[in-house]
């Protein structure tokens, strides 16, 4: 097992993504990818660091020594086949997944964040929440929950599926051979979760400017109406 290069920056060591395909190999990574793309317990797992991890070592031959496409491909059908499965769990639990309660691993502001992501992009959601952490995680599952129709989902799925799988992967394959990435990965791989994040923290901040203007807003309505109840009250003296 390698001395993790990533431990500090990305968690613990057992999420470190050299770590986990040092020990566990192409399976291991097909697991995880499946995993985060549909199952509830795998929003924390570690998605496009592993993928672009992944296409490094590829490069190097480190850990994973077959051919680039066939990581791509298998990636690619982990990954989507990971969705399918989401979606159908959405739709067989329907609604009643929004009443579950909060537990160690399964919180219900997560349901509600990608439900809110699945209102505003519709099926576009399911192409851009491949590269959102945590909300790729349940796209899938509101999506069946809001029993969109399969056709359509199986599309959008197979496209981001192709993006993100292959994408990132080949990102890494490629950077991976430039000299200053691999000096500096633990720095590019922060790079990365940071970019993931991003959106999730435009939302944030949209949605706090969103509330404190309708606080605003109720607050000079609340006070429109004290200063037309005080006039009415002194014309009528």
């Amino acid at each position: 097992m390698p001395t993790p290069t990533t431990t500090l920056a990305l968690g613990p060591s057992w999420l470190d993504p050299e770590v986990l395909i040092s020990t566990f190999g192409l399976l291991g990574i097909l697991v995880i990818v499946f995993a985060e793309s549909g199952l509830l317990i795998g929003f924390f797992l570690p998605g496009d660091s592993l993928l672009f991890t992944a296409g490094l070592l590829t490069a190097d031959g480190k850990y994973v020594t077959y051919p680039l496409w066939l990581v791509c491909l298998l990636i690619t059908v982990a990954a989507i086949a990971g969705d399918q499965v989401g979606y159908a769990f959405g739709r067989k639990v329907g609604p009643a997944l929004f009443r579950r309660p909060n537990s160690r691993l399964f919180k219900q502001e997560n349901v509600l964040k990608a439900h809110d992501f699945f209102e505003k992009y519709g099926a576009r959601s399911i192409v851009l929440a491949r590269f959102v952490p945590i909300v790729r995680t349940f796209t899938p599952i509101v999506a069946g929950v809001s029993r969109m129709n399969y056709r359509t989902f199986v599309v959008y799925n197979v496209i981001g599926g192709v993006l993100w799988g292959t994408g990132v992967t080949v990102l890494g394959y490629f950077l991976g051979q430039i000299p200053f990435v691999k000096a500096n990965i633990e720095v590019i791989l922060l790079g990365i979760v940071g970019l993931s994040v991003i959106p999730i923290a435009v939302e944030l901040l949209r949605a706090r400017l969103a509330a404190k203007r309708g606080t605003t807003a109720q607050e000079l309505a609340a006070a429109e109406e004290a200063i037309r109840e005080t006039r009415e009250h002194y014309g009528k003296h």
